[in-house]
């Protein structure tokens, strides 16, 4: 799923307006040079170029010309851009580092294999499972679907698919599902502390709670393929169904393995939040109403008792203290 040399600068002049620039006996400032005429110069023959007071030099043409010389070094010519068959290999580069790291740490893409969830999932699809919140030790919760390793053996005797070399590259780096990687997807219908059950002909329940299920596929009973429970689901651990519940071998299938049916959280991809392929299919996979009914939570269901005895213990106390007084005084 992660580079000025100085242009040509116009003559000084000294304070009288004079070409101090020159070489030979007149620059060497004799005795009968100072007696001799000075004869125009180059530049004084220019006229505005050198004014009397010695600050034309600046300001004049002359002046202009040097400060567009000093912008007209190697320096101020601009680098040519390079060739795009030259960038793009950096940038191939670039994108398969970002998908990698997309794919191990944000999200992921997965292929439907089978049909035990629909009408939810069919086969083909690409659900995007969310990677990121299971870091900061998120658990799955009633309702979600999630995509899980194999805990114990699921899949023995199913055909595995044999991509090529491409396929293995795309799949490592993200850019398409995993073809090889023995996963599942389910439903996960109770949590850690829970008791599920589901006896034939009546639907599933959850710390008593029937389950109003209408994402089961059309036709099918709750469990009567299977009934199970009742059921404590252990700490660390969910219990999951197929949403085709007579073409799902799910948790129900499996409770003489390992782990009695129950799959650990720590074998928990990510949860399944989006179908995002076929485009006509786009959709959200939120968690059905049924799961937030009140007094689904075992932790809810406690909550009354814990309550009246967190009300109850300052009476107590308080009736102590008056009594241990009492008898201090008398």
């Amino acid at each position: 799923m992660s580079d000025v040399t100085d242009g040509a600068r116009s003559p000084s002049a000294s304070p009288d307006g004079r070409d101090t620039g020159g070489t030979g006996p007149a620059a060497a400032g004799g005795p009968e040079d100072a007696a001799r005429t000075p004869e125009p110069s180059d530049s004084a023959a220019d006229g505005p170029a050198e004014g009397t007071d010695g600050s034309a030099g600046k300001d004049g043409p002359a002046g202009k010309d040097g400060a567009e010389g000093e912008g007209t070094g190697s320096g101020g010519k601009k680098k040519n851009a390079r060739p795009l068959w030259k960038e793009l290999p950096l940038l191939i580069g670039v994108a398969l580092v970002l998908a990698l790291l997309i794919k191990t740490f944000l999200v992921q893409a997965f292929s439907i294999p089978s049909e035990s969830m629909q009408n939810t999932l069919q086969r083909g699809d690409r659900v995007l499972v969310d990677k990121l919140t299971p870091w900061f030790g998120s658990e799955p919760e009633r309702g979600e679907v999630v995509v899980f390793h194999d805990p114990d053996g699921w899949l023995d005797g199913e055909p595995t698919p044999n991509p090529n070399a491409a396929q293995k590259f795309l799949s490592f780096v993200g850019l398409m599902p995993s073809a090889e990687e023995k996963d599942l997807i389910k439903r996960t219908i109770a949590v850690a502390g829970d008791t599920v059950e589901c006896k034939k002909g009546g639907p599933v329940r959850v710390n008593g709670k029937a389950l109003d299920e209408p994402y089961i596929f059309p036709g099918n009973s709750a469990c009567d393929d299977m009934p199970f429970g009742p059921f404590k689901v252990p700490e660390g651990k969910i219990w999951v169904m197929g949403d085709h519940r007579q073409a799902s071998a799910d948790s129900r299938y499996h409770t003489d393995d390992v782990n009695k049916g129950f799959v650990p959280v720590s074998q928990v991809v990510g949860r399944a939040i989006v179908v995002a392929w076929p485009v006509n299919r786009w959709s959200a996979l939120s968690v059905p109403d049924t799961f937030d009914q009140p007094g689904i939570s075992a932790a809810a269901g406690a909550a009354p008792g814990v309550l009246g005895l967190a009300g109850a213990l300052p009476l107590v106390l308080r009736r102590r203290r008056r009594l241990t007084t009492g008898r201090t005084a008398g």
